[in-house]
């Protein structure tokens, strides 16, 4: 959801998607400051090794 927000906030604004997703605003921010999980970090890695 976070990624398809990010994807289309430029043609229709956060609070619009966010609206119509039935999820805060808050909501979409909080988990853009977030840090990456590990699980994300690790995936990131293997795909980078998987890659080469």
């Amino acid at each position: 959801m976070i990624r398809y927000i990010d994807e289309h906030w430029t043609r229709w604004g956060v609070e619009p998607i966010c609206r119509e997703l039935q999820v805060a605003p808050s909501s979409y921010y909080a988990a853009k400051a977030r840090p990456p999980s590990a699980r994300a970090v690790n995936d990131a890695t293997l795909a980078d090794i998987i890659g080469r």
